[in-house]
């Protein structure tokens, strides 16, 4: 019986997700509803000192990366950059490779610190008319840019910033540059499974004479007299981006040491910090504000109009979307305190391998939730200290625990509930009739390639 108010508990979230309704408002509901059924009276002291405690603990560690990420977003939006670049690739490498420029300046958006959700709208107009051009099914666009912007650039290669593979770095003292070699052979083996797919698939649709389509919703209108950037220039912020998260990661341990203590005169005790701990989400914050800086410098005439309502808009996205994670992550807490969860976590510890373990556990919870960052934060939450033990007993690198962990969670996260999925079709005019079944085939790649990961390690030893 526990376990079915679990399981109801999680299929709850999932169903509200699917349907459009807010996981901040129903994440506490499922919750509170297993408490209740499980023990009525606990009902408020799990709401007080459980979920609202790890809920606003996920606000405390991980909202400054959702803010400065949706500001800088924003900001490389907001000044043209992000349409520079696109039509940069586009006359480079012509429209004839429309798939694989789409793909590539999504990628290169995304590992730049690029919110997925910006990467929608700044590429989607540029997608459309290549696509038009190429006669290719506008149906495949969704595909496309998830290929570039949902899956290797997310979590795989070593270094992006993105949420999804920050989060494992407080669990195991890890940064965002974990196992480089093996989130790189991940990283190819998602691209080049992905690009094959995609030209399968505009291949079918040409030798069925499908072409870009008829009755078209949400066509995108670009004015063609637009003023953009030197490519050079919108290029240079990302690019910076990259390279100071790295050196901030070395640099950060450095100055600080392995902990910290803070004394001010005003404090009745000082503040004992582990470095190591916070030095990945620490050096993805300075990456950013550096790279704010710098589209500040260099796009401020385009910007300066519009950087009220502009900066709104990110503040905003950035609370929704770090309120959501965190709610889901309270919902996890919650669940994992209660016995029908002890029994679903038993079996899943009964599965020997400690990477496979910890792979179907993070993509199965990540699969439920419909997020990635949602479904790892209630896995590592309730399990991380289990992955730990057993990955010392079999001589796993923590950093291995990482990658793994981040790549599972950008597997079957990607199922038709799934808040990046919802927007994508709504901006691109398309249904999940339409579009979504292309979707899921690179969901699949995605969800393979952790195992392809998994078996390289115990095959060649890299990290």
């Amino acid at each position: 019986m526990s376990v079915i108010i679990a399981l109801a508990a999680l299929a709850l979230l999932m169903v509200a997700a699917y349907r459009g309704y807010s996981v901040i408002l129903f994440a506490p509901i499922a919750a509170l509803g297993a408490v209740l059924f499980t023990d009525p009276s606990a009902v408020a002291p799990v709401f007080t000192g459980v979920f609202m405690e790890k809920m606003v603990g996920f606000v405390k560690l991980y909202f400054p990366v959702f803010l400065l990420g949706a500001v800088f977003g924003k900001l490389i939006e907001l000044s043209g950059f992000s349409r520079s670049i696109v039509a940069a690739a586009i006359r480079l490498l012509g429209t004839r490779q429309a798939m694989l420029v789409i793909v590539l300046v999504c990628a290169l958006l995304t590992y730049g610190g690029v919110s997925l959700f910006v990467v929608v709208f700044a590429v989607y107009p540029f997608a459309a008319e290549m696509f038009r051009q190429s006669n290719i099914p506008k149906r495949l666009i969704p595909a496309t840019i998830a290929l570039g912007a949902f899956s290797f650039t997310m979590d795989a290669l070593p270094g992006t910033p993105q949420i999804q593979n920050i989060i494992p770095s407080t669990f195991f003292n890890t940064t965002a540059w974990a196992a480089p070699w093996l989130g790189v052979v991940g990283a190819i083996f998602v691209f080049c499974a992905g690009m094959l797919f995609l030209q399968r698939q505009r291949n079918k649709a040409q030798r069925s004479g499908e072409g870009y389509g008829s009755e078209l919703r949400n066509e995108p209108e670009t004015a063609p007299d637009i003023q953009l950037p030197n490519p050079w220039i919108a290029l240079s912020p990302l690019l910076l981006v990259g390279l100071m998260n790295l050196l901030f990661t070395r640099w950060i341990p450095v100055w600080y040491g392995k902990t910290h203590s803070l004394a001010l005169p005003g404090m009745a005790a000082p503040v004992t910090t582990d470095i190591a701990k916070l030095t990945a989400i620490w050096a993805v914050q300075a990456a950013l504000l550096v790279g704010i800086i710098m589209v500040l410098v260099f796009g401020f005439q385009a910007i300066r109009g519009k950087l009220a309502e502009g900066s709104k808009s990110a503040v905003s996205g950035a609370l929704l979307a770090a309120m959501n994670t965190a709610s889901e992550y309270g919902f996890g807490a919650v669940i994992a305190a209660l016995p029908g969860f002890l029994v679903l976590s038993d079996w899943l510890k009964s599965i020997p391998n400690p990477l496979v373990n910890e792979a179907i556990t993070v993509t199965l919870l990540a699969g439920i939730t419909g997020s990635a960052s949602g479904g790892m934060s209630i896995a590592l939450a309730a399990m991380s200290e289990s992955f730990i033990s057993a990955a010392h007993a079999a001589n796993i690198p923590l950093e291995v625990l990482h990658r793994v962990a981040a790549m599972a969670s950008g597997g079957m996260d990607t199922l038709p509930h799934n808040g990046a999925v919802i927007t994508l079709l709504a901006v691109t005019g398309l249904t999940h009739r339409e579009a979504y079944k292309d979707i899921f085939c690179i969901t699949l790649i995605k969800t393979l390639a952790v195992f392809v990961v998994i078996g390289t390690f115990y095959a060649t030893g890299i990290v």
